[in-house]
């Protein structure tokens, strides 16, 4: 009998120790005796070596992904007589190796606070392949991103055009810009993830562009570059990409008419597999796609075709993330309004919310695996959840996972290479885990695991207490 608790969308495995290919990164396997490897190393070396909870990057699938996503968009440019510049959007996730790999694959990136400028600027990138967004860059922000040859600073606001003009002007720099537009295309995604949305915080009103572009085209030190949008994130078909690529290039031919306007960059927000439900399109199709309805448009109007810019990041820094946990309590909790059979297996690890806050934010569903061992057992529903004090401290909100799951088990969950790190916290006083790549057999620690010392050594009342 089906567990009346099981989503529509989620079935019971025929094989519960299998590793969808879909959703793991392209090296993790199981050894001859069912434990995980990724990157030819054993996740029971990685746990004892760095800890867990773990965030482990494949460091050969990230670094395919990125070629691959530049031979996509770039590939598919060339076909309309045009070219891509491919920014890696640096929010999904962002150290300064991640940095080195982004450079070495021939990628710009995209930044949008002064950290993440510090790390692009430390990893080796060089300035004029940095963009910077932001809806709110301070005036020490902007500073930093002209004295540091940033190519490209994305105007978010009217008063952002006065802001860098002024500081662009005082270190005698003419700053290249963009304007982000407000594209009114509504992304099919959760709602705090569709940024293209008249009522939000994001971009420029259709109807005011060119006005600000009169605005900006009036400053001697800023420079036009084009225009942008970004209509969301985890979209999984290409529909929403072309409806805003044909109503900016409306805009585009407009203020083609009062001076050049080289570019048009499309954003980013390309989907990804977190579950066997997800399809999203691949990022080679969507690419052709796009590109053929830029073509098509820009013959319809009249016009050149611009060099265009995309911006993905989550299509790269996800698929090749996973994170490691240990299990510790189990309990079966019957659940007596839903029916008979209605129990769901909560399996409790040594991380939650602090780590993967998705799941809470966007109720973002996962997968996961027992990863340190193979097993014939039956496939329980399951709940992995966290060790917080919050009732929605969930992991993996709909999982099959063995019904002998037991204490001390290693559990991880494919695809947490974006926003998992770049969202992780303190709550409850949990110091967050460390970042390590593997590759070929060998592991390098990205970024180092916190502890309670270092949560203890911010805290300026400890000291007064030693007095």
């Amino acid at each position: 009998m089906k567990n009346p608790l099981t989503p529509n969308w989620l079935s019971e495995p025929t094989d519960i120790n299998k590793l969808d290919e879909r959703i793991w990164p392209r090296t993790a396997k199981r050894s001859a005796k069912g434990e995980l490897s990724i990157g030819s190393v054993p996740v029971s070396d990685l746990v004892r070596q760095f800890g867990s909870p773990l965030y482990v990057v494949d460091q050969e699938d990230f670094e395919a992904r990125l070629i691959s996503a530049k031979r996509a968009f770039s590939d598919a440019a060339t076909k309309i007589g045009t070219s891509a510049k491919i920014y890696y959007a640096s929010k999904a996730l962002l150290t300064t190796d991640v940095v080195r790999w982004v450079e070495s694959a021939g990628l710009s990136i995209d930044v949008s606070t002064s950290g993440e400028l510090a790390v692009a600027l430390a990893g080796g990138m060089p300035g004029e392949r940095i963009g910077f967004h932001g809806n709110n860059k301070s005036l020490v922000e902007i500073g930093r991103a002209i004295s540091a040859g940033v190519g490209a600073l994305v105007i978010d606001s009217e008063s952002e055009i006065e802001r860098i003009a002024s500081v662009a002007s005082a270190q005698g720099k003419t700053q290249p810009v963009r304007l982000r537009v407000n594209s009114g295309v509504h992304a099919s995604t959760h709602e705090y993830l569709a940024t293209a949305r008249e009522d939000q915080k994001f971009g420029i009103a259709i109807s005011d562009v060119p006005d600000l572009v009169a605005k900006i085209r009036s400053h001697s030190s800023l420079r036009f570059l084009g225009l942008h949008s970004h209509i969301g994130s985890q979209i999984f078909v290409v529909d929403g990409f072309i409806a805003a690529a044909e109503r900016l290039l409306d805009l585009h031919a407009t203020l083609l008419q009062s001076g050049d306007v080289p570019e048009l960059n499309l954003g980013g927000g390309f989907g990804i597999s977190y579950t066997k439900a997800d399809h999203p399109m691949s990022l080679a199709e969507m690419a052709a796609r796009i590109s053929s309805a830029v073509e098509a448009k820009c013959k319809s109007l009249g016009i050149a075709i611009p060099r265009l810019a995309f911006e993905p990041g989550r299509a790269i820094a996800g698929p090749a993330g996973v994170t490691l946990y240990s299990v510790g309590t189990i309990k079966d909790v019957q659940v007596s309004d839903q029916g008979a059979g209605a129990t769901r297996k909560y399996v409790s690890v040594d991380g939650g919310m602090s780590d993967n806050a998705r799941p809470a934010l966007y109720e973002a569903e996962y997968s996961a695996v027992i990863a340190s061992r193979v097993t014939s057992a039956t496939p329980a529903l399951s709940r992995v959840v966290g060790k917080h004090c919050e009732s929605g401290d969930i992991v993996v909100r709909h999982e099959f996972l063995p019904s002998d799951v037991s204490v001390n088990d290693l559990l991880a969950v494919p695809a947490t290479g974006a926003y998992c790190f770049s969202l992780s916290s303190n709550y409850n006083f949990l110091p967050r885990p460390a970042v390590v790549a593997v590759k070929s057999g060998e592991s390098m620690l990205l970024i180092r695991a916190e502890t309670e010392q270092d949560l203890l050594n911010r805290d300026a009342g400890v000291s007064r207490g030693e007095r």
